[in-house]
């Protein structure tokens, strides 16, 4: 098997080349903002009100999703969604809120991990996706919710359980179904035109990042999304998936991810391995099946780094630090 070697570069620092943007229609009111594999976005356009979920990685990123939502709508962009922390999803939200949203919405979770660990996140994330943060001088700094779903201390307000949004028109329910990339992972789901907005709950033909993540809860957050019966979605990464037997195919392609990954983690830490061998072990069963997708090679020493650390009963996923990311880069080349 390929295993890591002196020569490859961190994280995705050599993956400079620009992606091909879509930006398409799902149902009356939903839009899908893809672009081959790099952190996607949502959008909801109602009769009063617009909403977007994840704000991409920097404002001047999030200013060409703008552009285009202005080819089709004049509406006020008023809510943006965090569905997770990650500084690539969240770091663009300035620029809606000097487009005039007035609600940044996340989880009670969401809020408790930017305060834990979002300024070494963010460090950390401008390191790994260069690309993605060329803007990053347009960042002002950490993205605050100012309103929080599942109570605790918020900025401006709490919303307990579920939020119901309406957007004019249509109606956008904002929930957190259970721990997986995070604990803290927020959903957008239309209900009456049955499109999902799962943020990195589900990807479909990319890499599946869990270095955060919650991975013997996950597959049952997965079935509770399953259970909505969604005939599109927009995940995390890869294209939106249109029709219920596409929505199923990205849900079963993001348990065998995680599932494959942690049995792996497991057998590793049963074995008393380290992280090197461990890798070594995992690949043995990840690259047959997925060593061909977008953010692979990127993704995998984060993964078996926390598959190794949840299989070894470390519940709380370890910072990462940019230090960290480093060292742990290092120990797999030696």
């Amino acid at each position: 098997m390929t295993s890591i070697t002196p020569t490859k570069a961190f994280a995705s620092q050599a993956d400079l080349a620009d992606k091909k943007i879509t930006f398409e229609q799902l149902s009356p009111h939903c839009w899908a903002y893809t672009a081959e594999g790099d952190p996607n976005s949502g959008v909801i356009i109602g009769d009063t009100f617009i909403m977007v979920s994840d704000a991409t990685a920097t404002p001047a990123m999030a200013q060409d999703l703008i552009a285009r939502i202005r080819t089709i709508s004049s509406k006020p962009i008023k809510y943006v969604l965090l569905t997770h922390y990650h500084a690539v999803r969240v770091l663009g939200a300035s620029a809606y809120i000097a487009e005039g949203a007035t609600e940044v919405i996340a989880s009670q979770g969401t809020l408790e991990l930017i305060i834990e660990r979002g300024a070494q996140d963010m460090q950390s994330e401008m390191e790994r996706f260069p690309r993605l943060f060329r803007g990053a001088d347009s960042v002002p700094g950490l993205t605050w919710p100012t309103l929080v779903i599942g109570g605790g201390n918020p900025v401006k307000g709490e919303v307990p359980g579920k939020l119901t949004l309406d957007l004019g028109g249509v109606k956008v329910q904002v929930w957190h179904p259970g721990p997986g990339h995070t604990r803290g992972d927020t959903i957008a789901w239309v209900e009456e035109e049955k499109v999902l907005f799962s943020g990195d709950l589900v990807e479909y033909e990319a890499g599946v990042y869990t270095g955060d993540a919650q991975l013997e809860e996950w597959p049952a957050t997965l079935e509770a999304l399953r259970a909505l019966k969604a005939e599109a979605i927009v995940p995390g990464r890869g294209e939106a998936m249109k029709g219920a037997a596409n929505v199923n195919k990205a849900l079963d392609y993001t348990q065998r991810w995680v599932e494959t990954l942690f049995r792996c983690g497991k057998e590793a830490a049963a074995q008393g391995l380290d992280l090197k061998a461990a890798m070594d072990h995992t690949r043995k069963s990840m690259d047959p099946i997925f060593g061909h997708v977008f953010i692979y090679e990127h993704c995998l020493p984060f993964d078996v780094s926390r598959a190794y650390d949840e299989a070894s009963g470390i519940k709380n996923p370890r910072i990462w630090t940019a230090e960290r990311d480093k060292e742990m880069w290092a120990a797999l080349q030696a």
